[in-house]
């Protein structure tokens, strides 16, 4: 029986994509700025003392942040599966060798490299719609777990669109990403306003936004 491409594309799969994409990550900034825009004013950063960002990339959000945005003293930590955006974020973090620490982790359902409730912001950009349902969940749970009560996940990912321009976009998106995750870095649309446990999560804003007839989502939701 064929595998389902929920099981084609796990965290080696990333590391693999993601090692040999690089910098030209940056090149979807077309249509992700808006969202992370959005998703940094709606977070209020600009009140975080620690950040954990899932996900880091290139370190561009991470340099914006720490350069403009987090107050001063304020401490960063990033991570990432992939050995080449741990590199490029540590260039480009250098400036803050006192603030900033970034890690490569192996994913899956491996234990976020973070005490409990030792930060008051989860950044993540474009990293919930690659992982299985399975690694989402407990993606989730660790984001929880590290979060202090009353700390905000901050996320902005790939969403279905609404209208008729952007909902075939997306359905063309999940199309490519049925016949093979690779296509897309394993990323595909989804609302993950819709599968936060009401539990543990506080939504406190969700959006859609599209750029290009592509639309993400951007979410804030309050650890309880």
């Amino acid at each position: 029986m064929a595998r389902s491409s929920e099981s084609r594309f796990g965290a080696d799969d990333a590391r693999r994509f993601y090692n040999r994409m690089g910098a030209a990550q940056d090149s979807q900034a077309f249509y992700e700025n808006a969202a992370v825009d959005r998703l940094l004013r709606e977070g209020r950063f600009e009140e975080a003392h620690e950040v954990f960002e899932l996900g880091c990339g290139t370190g561009r959000i991470a340099a914006r942040l720490l350069r403009d945005v987090l107050p001063p003293g304020a401490e960063y930590l990033g991570v990432d599966v992939s050995s080449t955006m741990v590199r490029l974020t540590r260039e480009r973090l250098a400036e803050w060798p006192d603030r900033a620490e970034v890690l490569q982790v192996c994913g899956g359902d491996e234990p976020l490299p973070a005490a409990d409730a030792s930060v008051d912001r989860v950044l993540s950009t474009y990293v919930f719609d690659l992982l299985s349902d399975a690694d989402r969940a407990w993606t989730l749970s660790e984001c929880h777990r590290v979060l202090r009560k009353g700390g905000l996940l901050c996320h902005a990912g790939i969403a279905p669109g609404e209208g008729p321009i952007t909902a075939t976009v997306s359905g063309i998106w999940r199309g490519l990403h049925a016949l093979s995750p690779w296509l897309v870095g394993g990323c595909r649309p989804l609302m993950l306003s819709h599968q936060l446990d009401s539990a543990e999560w506080i939504v406190s804003y969700t959006q859609r936004l599209s750029r290009f007839a592509v639309t993400s989502e951007v979410l804030v939701a309050e650890a309880t």
